[in-house]
C-alpha cells in the first residue's frame, strides 16, 4: 500500500477534503483568464482514481448535467480512492454553446496534443501530461451532435475486455461496439493503459431528465463496482449489444416527420418517418430495410438528401 501523497496539477491533495484546482487554459482577447475547475474528492482510504469528465464539446450539456447531478447527490465523495470531476472541459465552447474550441478545432480530435501547437492542441497536451497519467478509470460523457438524439448508451471497443466488463456494470439500455477514433481522448487514454467508458445520451443544448438519470445511475454502479462507494448495483435490464449498425439516409430533401420511437425494435418495411415538401405535393416514406434497434434519430425538422436520419443496429 503506497503512502505517497496524491499530487495533481502540482498541488498535494489532502485526504477527506474537497479540493478545487483551476486548470489554466489561456486568456480571452479581453485579457480575462479562462480556467477549467477540477473538483477532487480524495478519501482517507486507498483505492483507484476515477475521472468523470463532460463537456469536451461545449454544447453537449446533458453530460454537464450528469456530472453536476453526481456532485449534487454527493456520489463523488468516495469511501475509498479518489474521484475527480471535470463538469465542463471545453469551457470556451460551453460559454457560447458551440462544439468547437475558439480556434475552430474539435478538441476531441487533438489528443494527446502538443506543447506549442494550436490552442486546442496545447490544452489537450496539458490534460494528457498533467491529469491523465494520475487516473485509472475515466467516464467521458457525450451527446449526439446537433439534432441527433442518442438513446443512453456506452460505446466501447469490442477488444477492450476491461472496458466491456465495466460497460456491463454501467448497465445502459444499449452497448455499442465502436472503434477508437484517431486522436480522440478515448484512444489516447486507452493507449496509456486507462479503462475508458464513453457515454452517449440525448442531443446538444438540452438537459434531458431521462438521459441524466441513466448517466447518474450508471456512474453510481461503476463507482460501487470499483469499491469507491458502498451500496447495491441498480441493474434494470440486460443491455442490447449493437455489434454492427447502419445509418439510414434521406433519399430526398424536405420536411422530416419522425414516426418511429428512439430505442425501439423495428421490423423490416416498417415506416420510420416521412419526408414532405411544404406545398403538400410530395410525401416520401422512409422504411426500415431490415429488422433492428433504433439507437439514434435525427430530430431536425428540415433535411437534405443524404442526411443521416436513423442509426439502426444490424442483427
Amino acid at each position: 500500500m503506497s503512502n505517497k501523497p496524491f499530487v495533481l496539477l502540482g498541488k498535494e491533495i489532502p485526504k477527506g477534503k474537497r479540493t478545487v484546482i483551476d486548470l489554466k487554459i489561456a486568456k480571452l482577447h479581453t485579457r480575462t483568464t479562462v480556467n477549467v475547475p477540477v473538483i477532487i474528492e480524495h478519501s482517507h482510504n486507498p483505492g483507484p482514481v476515477v475521472l468523470l469528465l463532460a463537456g469536451i464539446h461545449g454544447d453537449e450539456t446533458n453530460g454537464v448535467g450528469i456530472v453536476r447531478e453526481v456532485i449534487n447527490q454527493k456520489l463523488n465523495k468516495p469511501k475509498n480512492g479518489t474521484i475527480i470531476c471535470i463538469p465542463v472541459f471545453n469551457i470556451f465552447g460551453y460559454l457560447i454553446q458551440t462544439r468547437e474550441f475558439p480556434d475552430g478545432r474539435d478538441l476531441n480530435r487533438m489528443f494527446p496534443g502538443t506543447q506549442n501547437g494550436s490552442l486546442a492542441s496545447q490544452f489537450a497536451y496539458q490534460f494528457s501530461e498533467k491529469i491523465a497519467p494520475f487516473v485509472d478509470y475515466v467516464i467521458d460523457f457525450h451527446t449526439g451532435g446537433g439534432e441527433r438524439d442518442n438513446v443512453a448508451q456506452i460505446r466501447c471497443n469490442k477488444d477492450d475486455e476491461r472496458g466491456l466488463e465495466l460497460a456491463k456494470v454501467f448497465n445502459p439500455p444499449i452497448i455499442v461496439f465502436s472503434n477508437n477514433i484517431v486522436k480522440s481522448l478515448r484512444e489516447t487514454l486507452y493507449k496509456m493503459g486507462k479503462t475508458v467508458l464513453l457515454f452517449e445520451g440525448g442531443k446538444t443544448k438540452e438537459l434531458n431528465p431521462t438521459i441524466i438519470n441513466e448517466g447518474v445511475n450508471g456512474t453510481r454502479n461503476v463507482l460501487i463496482h470499483l469499491g469507491l462507494l458502498e451500496g447495491e448495483l441498480n441493474v434494470k435490464a440486460t443491455p442490447i449489444f449493437v455489434k454492427k449498425a447502419k445509418w439510414l439516409r434521406a433519399p430526398d430533401s424536405g420536411m422530416f416527420k419522425v414516426r418511429a420511437s428512439n430505442g425501439t425494435f423495428v421490423k423490416k418495411k416498417e415506416v420510420l418517418g416521412v419526408i414532405q415538401d411544404p406545398f403538400g405535393e410530395f410525401n416520401k416514406k422512409i422504411y426500415a430495410p431490415f429488422d433492428g434497434h433504433i439507437f439514434c434519430i435525427n430530430k431536425t425538422p428540415i433535411v437534405n438528401k443524404g442526411d443521416a436520419l436513423f442509426h439502426l443496429s444490424i442483427i
